[in-house]
């Protein structure tokens, strides 16, 4: 009987299939449907309610590099964007460079600034870093906003070159203002975001910042740099938001500070924990969750964010450690696939 139930406990494990392939499954086929859906609906406004969730998805991805894997709370998150959106915006109009080029400089000015922070403000813990990360993103906002000769003031940047390609055989073809150009751009940096968050998660990088998470001062003992490392996931996390500042000063053409306020470091906060810390494809459904949630709810008119907070108030109380994040266990220790 013993030989029987083995051999039938080995035979069902050869034709198990291994979760990593459910999850691959699901990665391809959401990149399949996301790749076909203009051609199947091609609504203007729908993509660019897409466009918007993926710039924000791009954003919940960088910041779960600062809170979910490294456990660092930050609430000034938005002013990385508004820095990467302001750099693209000053070298279009100043120095006439193109969206292609400009790309890069938004993000490594961001990733910079991100780095500069943190060498000071990464000395503190718990609510102490929240406080001077929430003052760092108000200076940002009040920063553009009174530098008017530099930054348009309150009015903001205006006449921000849209993207534009060159297509074999057909010449340049600008973006201007349709929806699909965009779509596709957003798409395919925030898939790249994507693999390389998955990949970093999953690097020694990764488990270092998973142990800073989990218990900073073991991982302090085991030999790890923290200080070095959070550096690194601060700058890691303010590049990724300068890349979608690029993206959405490309995109609007038009800049002001009230686009980089409070509310939108929260918003993007509740996104990552929404999600589930840690987790790349819950930061991602999460991020789409809150980014369509409130154009869904547009039926309701001024009771749909009534509805918006009450949803989020029953997802808190009822899957507290997000949707696809894990319970935390007894022990302390955390999952170690939660990156994926």
């Amino acid at each position: 009987m013993r030989s029987e139930h083995t051999t039938t406990s080995r035979t069902q494990s050869q034709f198990r299939i291994p979760h990593s392939a459910f999850r691959i499954s699901g990665w391809a086929g959401g990149c399949a449907l996301a790749l076909v859906f203009p051609l199947i609906h091609p609504h203007p406004y729908h993509l660019d309610v897409l466009t918007t969730a993926g710039v924000y998805v791009i954003l919940a991805l960088g910041l779960n590099v600062v809170v979910g894997f490294t456990g660092l709370l930050h609430l000034g998150y938005a002013a990385f964007f508004a820095i990467g959106a302001y750099t693209y915006g000053l070298l279009n109009l100043r120095l006439g460079w193109p969206f292609w080029v400009g790309l890069g400089p938004a993000a490594m000015a961001a990733g910079l600034s991100g780095v500069l922070l943190g060498i000071p403000a990464l000395r503190v813990r718990g609510d102490y870093l929240a406080i001077v990360t929430l003052g760092f993103g108000e200076i940002v906002r009040i920063a553009v906003t009174n530098l008017e000769p530099w930054t348009g003031g309150p009015n903001g940047l205006l006449g921000i070159a849209h993207p534009a390609v060159w297509i074999p055989g057909s010449g340049v073809y600008a973006f201007g203002v349709e929806s699909m150009p965009y779509y596709y751009l957003v798409l395919a940096v925030a898939v790249s975001v994507t693999m390389v968050c998955v990949r970093m998660g999953r690097s020694r990088v990764g488990r270092a910042w998973a142990a800073i998470r989990d218990d900073e001062l073991a991982a302090s003992c085991c030999g790890i740099d923290t200080f070095q490392l959070k550096v690194l996931a601060q700058g890691v996390g303010a590049a990724i938001a300068g890349l979608a500042g690029a993206i959405f000063a490309a995109k609007q053409g038009t800049i002001t500070p009230d686009s980089f306020d409070f509310i939108l470091s929260v918003m993007i906060l509740a996104m990552v924990v929404l999600g589930g810390l840690g987790s790349v494809r819950g930061v991602v459904v999460g991020a789409l969750v809150l980014g369509t949630l409130p154009e869904l709810l547009r039926g309701f008119e001024q009771y749909r964010m009534l509805a918006f907070g009450a949803i989020m108030i029953l997802m808190m109380r009822w899957r507290p450690q997000g949707i696809f994040g894990h319970p935390p266990s007894s022990s302390g220790v955390s999952h170690g696939r939660a990156a994926a």
